[in-house]
């Protein structure tokens, strides 16, 4: 029963978000999105109750991908945070029926400091509409609160709007990873952008290797210590050859028997293999592993120039917090 609740919920909320996308006039959008790209001052967003907290998001976001922007509580508005408020820049404000008092109070104040106010409404003949030098109606067919009360749909498109527009602003003007990352730098995110692999490769010592005409019998001993479940084989100037894992071991113990065990590793060894390079994003070094849904690759070669420098293991990857 509980289930078919939610499923009905879903549904509902799905029904009410294509009503938003269907009718939503994108004239008005982009008349936004061109007023936001021009402008030369600050994006500030504005709202009461939960049109707050999405206005508070919305500038968040905004200012995480490059964007000047931020959010001003109406309450203290009046009280001196006025103050920050110049002709170059957008005053966002956000409220479903356009008729919130606590905004409307503000407009004839924040008028003599000349911005350009943006409503960001549900009601297309609100005082807040008409009070403003742009618009964008968002069309909310029905909250999805049983007595159309509590803002659910509502608050879901005015995040919608918000989203779209910070991530058309962010197309239109070039924001590169290395930019992100400088942005966030603690966190899930900030590792995704900063960590790399050659902070979490195994090196010099810890490095499982041998050399291609090492017999297996002699290769279990590196195989054993070093615990990354696999040898790499290198050349005299370690110049990467192939690699050897445990998986390669069961299988030949499968076939040959014991008879692996004085059999040279060059005749064992897998030649082709994923390599990882030592400056990649751990986060991109993670993907490449697994790409293929199939077969992760548990642990990869690190080289510069051909040369073995490390070794990489999904397993720290992982543990680092990354996934």
């Amino acid at each position: 029963m509980c289930c078919y609740m939610f499923k009905q919920l879903f549904e509902e909320q799905r029904r009410y978000l294509n009503h938003f996308i269907d009718h939503i006039d994108l004239g008005q959008m982009e008349a936004i999105y061109q007023a936001s790209q021009t402008s030369t001052g600050l994006m500030i967003f504005m709202g009461v109750g939960k049109s707050g907290i999405i206005a508070e998001k919305i500038a968040m976001t905004l200012t995480s991908t490059g964007r000047r922007a931020l959010y001003l509580s109406p309450m203290n508005f009046l009280h001196g945070d006025i103050g920050i408020v110049s002709e170059e820049d957008l005053l966002f404000l956000l409220s479903k029926s356009g008729e919130t008092e606590e905004l409307l109070h503000l407009i004839p104040f924040v008028r003599r400091r000349n911005p350009k106010l943006i409503a960001v409404v549900s009601n297309d003949q609100s005082r807040l509409a008409k009070a403003c030098d742009l618009k964008i109606l968002l069309p909310v067919e029905k909250e999805l609160c049983p007595f159309n009360l509590a803002p659910t749909t509502s608050t879901m498109v005015q995040l919608m709007f918000g989203d779209a527009l910070a991530m058309a602003l962010m197309k239109a003007k070039p924001f590169h990873l290395n930019e992100y990352a400088l942005t966030h730098p603690q966190g899930n995110i900030g590792k995704k952008m900063t960590l790399l692999v050659e902070d979490l490769m195994l090196k010099e010592e810890d490095i499982p290797i041998c050399h291609s005409h090492h017999i297996l019998k002699e290769v279990l001993v590196e195989l054993s210590n070093k615990k990354c479940g696999c040898v790499l084989i290198v050349d005299a100037e370690k110049n990467l050859l192939g690699i050897f894992t445990d998986g390669d071991l069961r299988r030949a113990l499968q076939t040959k028997s014991s008879e692996v065990l004085a059999m040279p590793i060059e005749q064992l060894m897998t030649r082709s293999m994923v390599t990882i390079s030592h400056n990649m994003l751990a986060w991109e070094a993670l993907q490449l592993m697994q790409a293929d849904s199939n077969k992760w690759v548990m642990t990869s070669p690190v080289v510069k120039d051909k040369k073995v420098i490390g070794i990489i293991r999904m397993h720290d990857i992982i543990h680092s917090g990354l996934a």
